[in-house]
């Protein structure tokens, strides 16, 4: 499991047009290979923005890295930089693989 995410700082009062945003985007995701799952995460409040985070999980590294080198990433990603007004500075890539891993189904076994 490989797991890629970016935090973004909204700024205040930007909170429901930065979740619009990502609503309504065509993220092209559930027909990239190795693509598993995608949150879109609000974490704290503070002075001046909420943190968010972007959350995809794949299979592999290799299918990450190939999503983005895809066609379907620059189209999903064509209209990005129209909305930096709403976050302040430039999202933070987090990239994970995985050492460990514990699911509902390890229960069962």
């Amino acid at each position: 499991m490989f797991l890629a995410m970016n935090r973004f700082k909204v700024k205040k009062g930007s909170e429901a047009d930065f979740e619009t945003v990502w609503r309504e985007r065509d993220s092209q995701l559930t027909s990239v290979p190795g693509f598993v799952t995608f949150s879109l995460l609000r974490g704290p409040d503070r002075e001046d923005h909420t943190l968010y985070a972007s959350h995809t999980i794949w299979n592999s590294k290799a299918d990450f890295e190939a999503w983005t080198r895809s066609e379907a990433f620059r189209a999903a990603h064509r209209n990005a930089g129209t909305n930096k007004p709403l976050y302040l500075g430039h999202p933070e890539v987090e990239l994970f693989e995985s050492v460990i891993e514990l699911s509902m189904d390890d229960k069962a076994a």
